[in-house]
């Protein structure tokens, strides 16, 4: 369960500034506003690590720049397609990451890496592929659907994807696991 806890919180932390954003704008229509505390948002999240001396990843800061640029020209172009479209750069980026054979596995339990390695890999492969067909989709909802509407879409699918995508694999991985430590004991 903790493990269930930390990456929930590490998934909100992820999602800040957009849920941020969707919800100043929704509820004060204010495109700027929004566009302006999810970029202060953003930069509050690094500088907080830094204050705390905890470790910044390369795809936070990789988020971060996003997020002023698009933030930027936003501003600059007073068009909010460069926010609606920053998502999918950042799955491309984290997708490609994810096709590293066997990143997942560092994150499993010790149990889960004696017994379900290869399932660590393949379901590796299924987020970044998760990843992939994200980044399509938001293109395809930031240029058919309104600000709100994508927000508000794109949050839904964010949160309810990866939630689906994990609960498959925690069940699948679980029982498989199960079953092979089971074997393992059997066999010895």
């Amino acid at each position: 369960m903790k493990n269930l806890f930390q990456a929930s919180k590490v998934l909100l932390l992820d999602l800040a500034s957009t849920l941020l954003f969707l919800g100043v704008y929704v509820a004060t229509g204010n495109l700027f506003l929004a566009v302006g505390l999810g970029m202060a948002l953003g930069m509050a999240q690094i500088g907080w690590q830094l204050f705390h001396k905890q470790p910044v990843e390369t795809l936070q800061w990789l988020s971060l720049v996003i997020i002023l640029a698009s933030g930027t020209a936003t501003f600059l172009t007073d068009d909010p397609l460069f926010v609606m479209l920053k998502p999918s750069v950042i799955y491309v980026v984290v997708g490609l990451v994810m096709l590293k054979r066997g990143w997942m596995n560092r994150y499993l339990p010790p149990i889960a890496r004696a017994t379900v390695p290869d399932l660590g890999i393949t379901f590796g492969y299924a987020w970044a592929g998760l990843m992939f067909f994200s980044a399509v989709l938001n293109i395809v909802l930031a240029l058919t659907l309104d600000v709100t509407t994508w927000a508000a879409v794109k949050s839904a699918w964010a949160i309810g994807s990866k939630i689906g995508l994990f609960a498959i694999q925690y069940a699948v991985m679980k029982s498989t696991g199960i079953r092979r430590a089971r074997a393992m004991t059997a066999a010895s």
